[in-house]
């Protein structure tokens, strides 16, 4: 009899332990922060820094490329209000997925009346690298050319091509720093027509007059950047990188005021990643700061160094149709410690045929689930937020709760479950502010898609890591520190 009393009372002992830890996995406090405002950029002397010449096809060896990122409302030239740059952001925002959607699905954009690819001018064909430029949402700056000219560039991991505005220009939107003129750098250098290099373009085209090959890159929002595809030096913070294959372009449509052009970070083979990728060994991290609780940049990181050793990793998943985006296998997500029921790894299935599944993407702000897991989602979450007051929807969101006259609530826990790494992620990364009123949204969104997106919204804080060597992606809590 004693034996029994002592194995109750231990059974007892363990189920309490047990409803303790199950209780401290459900919420987390939330401390209530407002909108950001435009934060004045602070740029390191980069054109000051010493240089350290280093080229792409010298001998593989290793080296770490260190960078400052800043989101895109740092460029803003018209002063908005921080209720203003939210609403900018979330119209960016569904560009940019329509835009995925189309590349995904296989859809390719034509420019119209551009004539046709064996011409002196421009030229019109069918392409499907890249993405609106203008909803990428975090920038560098880094020199072109030799001497450099140091310019601000988007940096997008849902674009492989990397371009830039130069002079002379047929057109060029407005942007922060002089446009570039490659008849001032001692590196520039056309590529010809017919090159290897030429021929790894989706479209190329070919400048007869001189031979050269001419590159395309239109989106799905109807903007497009065409002119001479060339080769350049690149000057990141003292380090040189020679001969990066860029676009050079002359005619610049509909894209947005601020950088000068984009850094292509995709899966692609023209992306900066695959390019350099004997000298950084194809491994590249970021990490996004919470731009309402901290004013200090975000980062990226290129090289071995970009692997933090806390990362948890799931495997990349390769689409036969597209090879910029980072695919990888969602297989479920909990909600105050339990797995919601309904959101099974076949919602977010890649099939055979490219339909279907999962994208990291850096510029895609709020995270979009296919519409039958993010109804689960919501319903599961709004259960357990049973405590909160409801708002009004706001654009986007129609899960939002009125949090006026609070510093801090209790919210369920979100979990991520990808395929060998659970992602548990603050609560500022799934509820957040979306006016100066104190009402707060839940920071998910449905789409009648088959493809999901998980956004930035909810990478922030974390060093997410893209290494294609080893064919992984990598999330490490607390990586910006």
């Amino acid at each position: 009899m004693e034996g029994k009393s002592r194995n109750a009372l231990l059974l007892s002992l363990f189920l309490s332990l047990s409803t303790i830890t199950v209780a401290s996995n459900s919420y987390q406090n939330l401390v209530l922060k407002s909108l950001p405002n435009q934060h004045t950029l602070s740029w390191p002397q980069s054109e000051s820094e010493s240089l350290t010449p280093f080229n792409v096809s010298d001998a593989d060896t290793d080296t770490t490329l260190s960078l400052e990122l800043h989101h895109i409302d740092s460029l803003s030239v018209n002063n908005e209000d921080p209720q203003q740059l939210f609403n900018l952001r979330l119209q960016r925002d569904s560009l940019r997925v329509d835009s995925i959607n189309a590349i995904a699905a296989g859809n390719r954009s034509r420019v119209r009346g551009r004539g046709n690819g064996n011409v002196n001018g421009g030229f019109s064909s069918s392409v499907t690298s890249g993405l609106a430029q203008g909803s990428g949402e975090y920038f560098t700056r880094l020199g072109v050319g030799t001497p450099p000219r140091y310019v601000y560039m988007v940096l997008d991991t849902g674009s492989d091509i990397v371009w830039l505005q130069c002079s002379p220009c047929k057109k060029c939107y407005s942007q922060t720093d002089p446009v570039f003129n490659p008849s001032k750098s001692r590196s520039y250098a056309r590529v010809p027509c017919g090159s290897p290099m030429c021929n790894r373009l989706d479209s190329p085209g070919c400048r007869q007059k001189t031979k050269t090959c001419l590159y395309q890159v239109s989106y799905g929002d109807g903007s497009f950047t065409v002119g001479d595809f060339s080769t350049e030096t690149l000057t990141f913070r003292g380090s040189r990188v020679g001969r990066v294959a860029l676009g050079c372009g002359h005619d610049n449509e509909g894209l947005f005021v601020g950088a000068a052009g984009l850094l292509g970070l995709g899966r692609g083979k023209l992306s900066f990643p695959s390019q350099t990728g004997r000298r950084f060994n194809r491994k590249f991290s970021y990490c996004l700061v919470d731009r309402s609780a901290s004013a200090k940049p975000s980062s990226m990181v290129f090289g071995n160094a970009a692997v933090s050793r806390t990362a948890k990793f799931t495997p990349l998943v390769s689409n036969p149709k597209v090879d910029t985006f980072y695919y990888v296998e969602l297989l479920g997500i909990s909600v105050g410690g339990a797995r919601v029921p309904g959101i099974t790894a076949s919602l977010f299935k890649l099939d055979q045929a490219g339909n279907g599944g999962v994208i990291i993407d850096s510029g895609t702000s709020v995270t979009r689930l296919t519409r039958p897991a993010y109804i689960a989602l919501r319903d599961a979450f709004v259960a357990g937020a049973s405590n909160l007051k409801r708002g009004p929807e706001f654009s986007l969101f129609d899960t939002c709760f009125d949090l006026s006259g609070k510093t801090e609530v209790k919210v369920p826990t979100v979990v991520l479950h990808y395929r060998g790494a659970d992602v548990s992620l603050p609560a500022s990364n799934y509820l957040i502010p979306v006016d100066s009123s104190g009402n707060f949204c839940f920071a998910f969104a449905g789409t009648m898609g088959g493809l999901s997106i998980v956004g930035n919204i909810q990478q922030q804080g974390f060093r997410v890591v893209f290494d294609m060597a080893g064919s992984r992606v990598g999330f490490a809590p607390r990586g910006c520190t």
